[in-house]
């Protein structure tokens, strides 16, 4: 019911304008006389009291009045307000005793609404928001009935998230005291939202396919060999900030083609073709390790610009002469690097080959050579030297360090004894085959075809496999298999091909237990807890411990110490990958376009040596002493700046990225508190990144937990410089993005997206004359267009908090010579004077805020699909528990997967399932 309470103290009222006294009839009632009683008696106490009346709500028309307008006229209100309703509330229990207790939350949220929500929305919120003020277009007393304030769970959500962010009501404002906050929030969940705490909505079913990530680490898994599933397929659009949300993963013509050509590749390399061959060790990039013991580098990628030597031993059981094969790759940079590079490969010791390689785009060569070797061990090393011609010299000294040029280690292979007729199987033969050799007679191989193909497809699909469907497989394998000059083996792996691009391979689909048809929610079957809880962790297919724990229904009862196990295990790797390489965007780190000759401030003088040496004339470096003196100290001060400059390369941009994987990791694997992450004392740094730090004393190129120096204003995320770069722009620090990032990432409260029209900052420059402002003036100008001020009011502290450090993450004092002011005033009201004070600020403050923020982040990589308001009663259970237990990583994760979204499903049929994925992917063949 929409009243207004006025008081008779001379022009002081809610209203704060002159209005007609008349008897109050709520809009939504019939009229009634005044002197009518109203039906609840609380109520009718009201009439009695001398110095009040009810005045009826008129629509007013909407005046342009901001908030700030109205705080002179605030305090007098309330305190007529007061008086008044402490002469309401004095004798209400009275007149509830009388008239019986009001509506509860639980029982009646209709009725609810009005005796419990609307006198606090009244108190805290109608002066903006109610009896015609509209501030930011948004009014809460729109509603005409209880019944239709129930009927809008949008609406109510953005006000839950706004009461929660404490954005509102103003930091001028009083604040809903804790227990009408949890008044609201009950009745926000119980009404609109229509959640039941003992049987919540899991929300709708998201039918997605793999994403490139996860698909490449299945077939890794699945069919045991190495696939680089970035040169075959194009990089996932996102959804909700993930690419792994059913939404964003559409199915196109070309995809499809891809699959196909994916599974005939991967089938060939995987599955072999024969019963027996002679014996073969195989190796691959990665099997080649650096010989230097603080570098962690590895055969599959070797920058041609650095000198580094990578070495496999492996070991031979019989004497004899061996086949020996080497297949290498040079790789470039999209643009040509001119770039050169010496590669000496040795095999115990001696030179096999040796070659002068460059820029070129994943050539392949391939050298082969037959060897007499004893039985016991044996070493292949291959040496990585750039090559420095002196006339060249000077060339290089105009590089722009843009490109690259790398060497691959791509397979090495060792076949014998050659003599030997010991025969064995292939690789990867027992991965797929569990006899010895095929059976003879037709029946015979037609059941062991079955056999393979039931126990295969199971794993692929990661589910049950009806007859009907392994009998079109093993047709498939009988239609090659028969053919003169085919193989058993060729034969299934045909069916295989079939397997790997089928939609029940390239869709997770699942299915629900078996349950009373009448329920509308049910727990996930346990084959597909296990596909869920794997590609939650391991963004790949579960291993044989979970499916045969899913196989025997026990994975439910033993879920804790799985989940464990698997967070222990290296696959959990690509947990950290994928999701912190989004929510945080360390994978953006490597492609982050800043330009370090203008942040470090060499770029006007590099562009005016850089034209000086362009008139040198070639081959002057062999005639350098010749040079005058001047242009001796010009050459010595290019090459000084390219040094400096240099050295934010692809390297340090690794490194970068590695200081938030590590660190997150670190905070996961030992269970610490999230909040950490916002404010500690230590950090993961390697050589190359302390020293762009200015932090002394680490060497060598492993990472490592570094405690930082007493007073250092690193430790969190928000001082790490993969934060700080992507959310830089290319020649300057960007506060804005900054605390977007921030308001995003960290307290869970994103901006809106700008308006189209808003102008650039540097446009706002010229207000200031000759005089070059800082960004905190500009964004103060930027704030006053009442387009950008009220979410500029939330970001900008936070980013202006920031500037210290520059856009390569760089510690600095000044900015074009003024002095770096990063204090600040949030918008909840808390003052700061540097960062430091900030972090410190929001892990003490705002830990609730944050702790809900991850877990909404989580949940949405988990499950696959962005939140609904239905998943509020999920978080808050959640937000509990990492509240009472110190944030730990292991609760947090824990919690997401024993949540109801992520363990049930709405119940459906997994035949609907299955042909919504057809359906996707006929789509996809139609577009």
């Amino acid at each position: 019911m929409l009243w207004r309470l006025r008081c008779l103290m001379g022009h002081v009222s809610w209203q704060r304008r002159p209005m007609k006294c008349v008897p109050m009839v709520p809009d939504h009632l019939p009229h009634l006389e005044h002197t009518q009683a109203h039906p609840h008696p609380a109520l009718n106490l009201m009439n009695s009291i001398d110095r009040i009346q009810f005045c009826k709500v008129s629509r007013l028309p909407h005046r342009a009045t901001h908030h700030r307008d109205r705080i002179v006229n605030r305090t007098n209100e309330r305190l007529a307000i007061a008086i008044a309703l402490s002469l309401i509330v004095s004798i209400m229990p009275q007149a509830i005793l009388r008239g019986g207790e009001l509506p509860s939350i639980e029982s009646d949220p209709v009725a609810a609404y009005e005796s419990d929500i609307v006198p606090i929305l009244q108190q805290y919120c109608y002066d903006c928001h109610g009896y015609g003020e509209r501030e930011g277009n948004f009014v809460l007393d729109q509603f005409s009935s209880g019944q239709e304030a129930n009927a809008d769970p949008i609406f109510w959500w953005r006000v839950l998230k706004n009461l929660r962010a404490g954005v509102m009501p103003p930091v001028d404002s009083p604040k809903l005291k804790p227990e009408e906050m949890a008044r609201i929030t009950r009745w926000v969940k119980l009404g609109p939202f229509h959640i039941d705490p003992e049987n919540p909505d899991p929300g709708p079913i998201a039918v997605r396919r793999m994403n490139r990530q996860e698909y490449g680490n299945t077939v890794r898994s699945l069919m045991g060999v190495d696939f680089d599933e970035k040169l075959l397929f194009p990089p996932d659009d996102s959804g909700h900030g993930f690419d792994n949300v059913a939404d964003a993963l559409m199915v196109s013509p070309l995809l499809l083609d891809k699959y196909l050509q994916a599974a005939e590749m991967i089938t060939d390399r995987a599955v072999p073709s024969v019963t027996k061959i002679i014996p073969r060790l195989d190796f691959r990039g990665d099997d080649f390790k650096s010989t230097s013991p603080d570098s962690d580098r590895t055969g599959r990628s070797i920058d041609g610009k650095k000198t580094t030597t990578v070495e496999r031993a492996f070991k031979l059981d019989a004497d004899g002469q061996y086949n020996v094969t080497i297949g290498t790759k040079q790789h470039g940079s999209f643009e040509f690097d001119p770039a050169r590079y010496h590669v000496t490969c040795k095999i115990d010791g001696e030179v096999a080959f040796e070659s002068e390689l460059g820029w070129d785009e994943n050539k392949l060569t391939e050298f082969t050579s037959v060897k007499g070797w004893p039985a016991g061990e044996h070493r292949i090393s291959f040496h990585v030297t750039p090559v420095v011609q002196e006339n060249d010299e000077d060339e290089d000294l105009d590089d722009d360090g843009g490109t690259h040029v790398h060497f691959e280690v791509y397979r090495v292979s060792v076949e014998g004894p050659l003599e030997t007729n010991d025969l064995v199987h292939p690789r990867n033969y027992e991965r797929f085959f569990t006899r010895d050799a095929p059976p003879e007679s037709p029946e015979e191989r037609r059941d062991y075809a079955a056999e393979i193909l039931q126990r295969f497809a199971t794993r692929a699909f990661r589910g049950k496999v009806d007859s009907v469907t392994v009998g079109r497989l093993v047709d498939i394998a009988e239609s090659v298999y028969t053919q003169p000059n085919e193989t058993f083996e060729s034969g299934v792996g045909r069916a295989i091909v079939a397997i790997l691009a089928s939609p029940k391979f390239l869709f997770r689909i699942e299915s629900a237990e078996a349950t009373d048809p009448h329920q509308r929610f049910a727990p996930v079957d346990e084959l597909s807890l296990a596909s869920r809880l794997s590609y939650f962790l391991w963004s790949s297919m579960p291993d044989d411990e979970l499916v045969g724990l899913a196989e025997q229904g026990k994975l439910r009862e033993n879920l804790p110490q799985q989940v464990d196990r698997m967070l222990a295990d290296k696959r959990a790797d690509a947990f950290i990958a994928n999701f912190v390489g989004q929510w945080l965007r360390t994978r953006d780190v490597v492609n982050a376009n800043v330009d370090p000759n203008v942040i470090l401030g060499y770029a006007d003088e590099l562009e005016e040596l850089r034209e000086w040496f362009k008139t040198l004339p070639r081959g002057f470096f062999r005639r350098r002493g010749e040079m005058p003196a001047e242009d001796q100290a010009k050459l010595d001060r290019f090459r000084e700046i390219r040094r400096i400059v240099d050295r934010v390369d692809d390297d340090l941009k690794r490194s970068i990225r590695r200081e938030t994987d590590e660190f997150v990791e670190y905070v996961m694997r030992n269970d610490v508190s999230l909040l950490d992450l916002l404010d500690c004392n230590y950090t993961f740094l390697d050589a190359q990144l302390a020293e762009h730090y200015g932090i002394e004393g680490i060497k060598g190129e492993k990472m490592r937990r570094v405690e930082l120096p007493e007073g250092s204003p690193r430790g969190g995320l928000l001082t790490q410089a993969s934060m700080l770069m992507v959310t830089s722009n290319p020649t300057r620090t960007s506060p804005v993005k900054r605390g977007l990032f921030i308001l995003d990432n960290i307290l869970g409260t994103p901006a809106p997206p700008a308006p189209g029209v808003v102008p650039e900052l540097e446009e706002s420059a010229d207000r200031f004359g000759d005089r070059e402002p800082t960004l905190r003036e500009l964004l103060a100008v930027h704030r006053e267009d009442a387009l950008c001020a009220s979410c500029h009011a939330r970001m900008d502290p936070l980013g202006l908090a920031l500037e210290n450090f520059d856009a390569l993450g760089m510690w600095r004092e000044t900015d074009n010579g003024s002095p770096i002011e990063p204090q600040g005033e949030l918008v909840t009201g808390e003052t700061f004077n540097d960062v430091r004070e900030l972090k410190k600020l929001l892990r003490e403050n705002h830990a609730d805020d944050f702790y809900r923020c991850v877990t909404e982040k989580l949940l949405v990589f988990a499950i696959g699909r962005g939140m609904e308001y239905s998943d509020e009663h999920t978080v808050d259970i959640i937000v509990d528990k990492l509240r009472a237990n110190d944030g730990k990583f292991s609760v947090l994760v824990k919690a997401v997967i024993d949540s109801a979204p992520f363990q049930m499903q709405r119940v459906t049929n997994v035949d609907h399932q299955a042909n919504q994925a057809s359906d996707i992917h006929r789509g996809g063949e139609g577009q």
